[in-house]
């Protein structure tokens, strides 16, 4: 009885709106990540603009969670939307805790593996950012929404790859007398980061995933 009254009561679809703008804001920390991660005098600029975007996010993930308290008939789960709102935050919250580290060690140059990371980060952010409007028809749309999530799966064992060969090259540099014990130990919390970043994206596209299996 009480599936058969949900199906027939309007459902609240401003739900959808703020997932496109928390991922846009997603996409703009991402860009600013990779202009952090290119080095030189715009590091601290970009690192600014990582923790604006942080808090506008926060905004909207705020927003987000006040509508599923007030909404009586949500487009899906409540639970489903607090989590899939969460895990894109923790993205954005990531790349802020490496912009902080970055400026903490006043870091300026950056290793290619981790630029590469940067790029790789971007690219996953704006596959999210492409599945947000398709959530409002989740039937209609399950087969690209499907295909997001398997490249954001693959894009995240690439920067594993990426994680682990940089982190060696780190080690190989400071080991034979041109670096230094605490350029290792730096160079190695970033790209720990740079994968939780990853990670994180990672887990928005199992919310994805998880979302067409309870819809369908």
């Amino acid at each position: 009885m009480l599936g058969w009254f949900k199906a027939i009561m309007p459902k609240e679809d401003s739900f959808f709106p703020l997932f496109e703008r928390h991922a846009a804001i997603v996409v703009a920390g991402a860009e600013a990540l990779c202009g952090v991660l290119a080095g030189g005098p715009e590091v601290n600029r970009h690192c600014k603009a990582i923790s604006d975007r942080e808090t506008e996010a926060d905004a909207v993930t705020r927003e987000v969670l006040t509508a599923v308290r007030r909404t009586f008939i949500t487009p899906f789960d409540r639970t489903d939307i607090q989590d899939l709102v969460s895990s894109m935050d923790d993205a954005i919250d990531q790349m802020n805790k490496t912009a902080k580290t970055i400026m903490l060690f006043e870091v300026r140059s950056f290793e290619p593996h981790m630029q590469q990371m940067g790029a790789i980060i971007l690219q996953a952010s704006k596959l999210m950012a492409e599945a947000m409007p398709l959530l409002q028809s989740m039937g209609k749309n399950a087969p690209r929404l499907q295909a997001i999530t398997e490249e954001i799966i693959r894009i995240e064992d690439k920067a594993d790859n990426l994680h682990d060969e940089g982190r060696k090259a780190l080690y190989h540099a400071n080991s034979n007398g041109q670096g230094s014990a605490m350029n290792f130990v730096i160079g190695t919390e970033l790209y720990d980061h740079l994968e939780s970043v990853v990670d994180r994206l990672e887990d928005v596209s199992n919310e994805i995933n998880a979302l067409i299996i309870d819809q369908l």
